[in-house]
């Protein structure tokens, strides 16, 4: 089963400027255990987007309507 990581993030320089960006990858349990486990993936995706900053994340089953930012 997959599950979602669910970035929100702003661009450094215009922070008003926000979008979602999802990871997916394999589930290997509950969305709580996601959010345990989300740590390296959100400092990994930051390291390789630094034009962006995190405001936050949160994990999701892929068939949830996107919510917006």
């Amino acid at each position: 089963m997959m599950i979602d990581l669910i970035l929100t993030v702003c661009m450094a320089s215009n922070p008003a400027s926000c979008k979602e960006e999802r990871l997916s990858y394999q589930s290997r349990g509950s969305l709580a255990q996601c959010m345990m486990l989300s740590t390296p993936y959100v400092a990994a995706w930051a390291g390789d987007h630094p034009q962006w900053a995190i405001k936050s994340w949160r994990c999701g089953w892929p068939d949830e309507r996107k919510q917006p930012i």
